[in-house]
């Protein structure tokens, strides 16, 4: 088993963008995020092939991370061919908006207050109902330690890495709106069993509360003893399969070329000189700060960016942080995911680090698509996971979503898994053999921010999808999952992958 001990960060000093070492390193400062996926005008989340890829605005981008909930979202989720029957889903969700992990030495922190409060902006209509329904939580099972961490944020002054109330409203907009999209579906009908649920998260208060908020969302005062809340140690999702050393080994590769991208860009090594002189701070006090973790949760908030109080000197003034210093730090960052996406050393470590929960996800897939008819209490109807940004981001690598824009706060990736009619799955199987799925063919839809990008996915990006099914065969997944994302390693097996020699 992998270590749990504390985490280590390579080259932490020089920290603007880092992925874990382990996977229970803190989750990295986002590398980029386009758009907002709202409305008829939204940002595609896999953006549109051109022959020289358009200049992105960096302040742009920046606003769509934020994902502030205030504007009616346009969903694809729960569409289907007709006469098709839902048969699974399974979420992974970034939790919602927090408090920095970071704070910028010589600045006053940004004042958030960290509880709830139905009368405060934003708001949601469930919210009140979603505080009141936190208070029995007691009566739901518990994995391991997390019936200690609070349920709901609970301070007046956001404490680092606080989830904030504009978190919460987003996760219950995120499970409201699946709601509405499997109404009809019946997906966990009024009689669902405690089966036919799993949840499971890691153990941070941010992580937990996003998943109690989707969960509220998408089935409103659900009843707390049939919920158990399962404990990942891992920010991976790994289980049992934590332990793999060549993983490691490519994330330590990646960090060595996002230092050498960083320390090679004149303008962004310019712009961090002058935020520290501005702060009287060393340039290396002001880096191993991570400024831009702060900077951010001042934009989404819509707070002016931090000051110093005196300017280095005296005199009075006030030297402040400023848009165009973040701006740069935003087109850095931007820059090295188009450089992570050509080099490729990201990829193979997101193939090893998610491979495991894509397993896991693969045979609940499969469980669900053999179950026969009238025994579908028996399998996992919803699965949900709330994760980080460091679990969302090398989840999209390894599906071969690589021009995908960087996790938002409360991004969401949706596994549907559908069963055709008889008709267009052609004749069922021979009685006794016990393989096919009963009914019809079992096809799979992957959903990221609501949109559908299935089609530009690893196992299905040939498929062809304007046919009489025009949905991706579940076998073509189950491939993926097995072998074909493992010969990108040129390996077998997973145990192959992570303990083969380098060279």
């Amino acid at each position: 088993m992998l270590s749990i001990a504390a985490p280590h960060l390579l080259l932490v000093l020089l920290a603007v963008n880092l992925m874990p070492t382990t996977p229970l390193e803190k989750e990295q400062v986002p590398g980029g995020a386009a758009g907002t996926g709202l409305g008829k005008s939204r940002k595609r989340v896999i953006p549109v092939p051109h022959t020289k890829a358009p200049e992105l605005d960096p302040i742009a981008e920046a606003y769509g991370y934020c994902n502030t909930p205030n504007r009616t979202e346009q969903a694809w989720e729960g569409h289907s061919p007709a006469d098709y029957t839902l048969l699974s889903v399974q979420v992974m969700i970034r939790h919602g908006d927090r408090y920095p992990l970071y704070s910028i030495p010589k600045t006053k922190r940004p004042t958030i207050d960290c509880t709830l409060s139905p009368n405060r902006k934003p708001s949601h209509p469930q919210l009140s109902a979603f505080i009141s329904h936190m208070a029995n939580g007691d009566r739901g099972h518990w994995e391991s330690t997390l019936g200690s961490v609070p349920r709901l944020p609970n301070h007046s002054a956001c404490e680092m890495g606080e989830l904030t109330q504009t978190g919460v409203v987003q996760h219950l907009r995120n499970g409201q709106l699946l709601l509405q999209a499997y109404k009809r579906h019946s997906l966990l009908p009024s009689g669902w069993s405690p089966r036919q649920l799993w949840v499971e998260t890691t153990g941070k208060s941010r992580t937990l509360q996003s998943g109690l908020a989707f969960l509220f969302g998408f089935l409103p005062d659900f009843d707390w003893p049939k919920v158990t809340v399962r404990h990942q140690w891992s920010t991976l999702f790994c289980g049992a399969a934590c332990d793999c050393p060549a993983r490691n080994r490519y994330l330590e590769e990646e960090q060595r070329r996002q230092y050498r991208l960083r320390v090679g860009d004149a303008q962004l090594e310019s712009t961090y000189a002058e935020m520290a002189r501005a702060l009287g701070l060393p340039n290396r006090q002001l880096r191993a700060a991570n400024p831009i973790d702060s900077l951010l949760c001042h934009l989404c908030h819509g707070l002016p960016f931090p000051c110093l109080q005196t300017a280095p000197g005296g005199g009075g003034a006030k030297a402040c942080l400023t848009m165009e210093q973040f701006s740069v730090i935003r087109r850095q960052q931007l820059d090295d995911e188009a450089d992570k996406r050509q080099v490729g050393l990201y990829r193979k470590y997101a193939v090893l680090a998610m491979h495991p929960y894509l397993n896991r996800t693969a045979a609940r897939m499969e469980r669900a698509a053999r179950a026969k008819p009238g025994t579908a209490a028996a399998e996992v109807a919803l699965a949900l996971a709330a994760a980080h940004d460091v679990t969302v981001a090398p989840l999209l690598s390894a599906l071969g979503l690589e021009e995908a824009r960087f996790p938002r706060f409360a991004a969401r990736v949706v596994f549907e898994l559908w069963r055709s009619p008889p008709a267009a799955g052609g004749k069922p199987p021979a009685k006794g053999k016990g393989k096919g799925t009963p009914g019809g063919e079992a096809f799979v839809r992957l959903l990221y921010d609501g949109e559908d990008v299935t089609f530009h996915t690893a196992f299905c990006r040939g498929h062809k999808r304007h046919g009489a099914r025009p949905l991706c065969p579940l076998k073509n997944f189950l491939s993926y999952v097995r072998r074909d994302m493992l010969a990108l390693l040129n390996a077998s097996s997973y145990q192959e992958a992570c303990y083969k020699r380098p060279g």
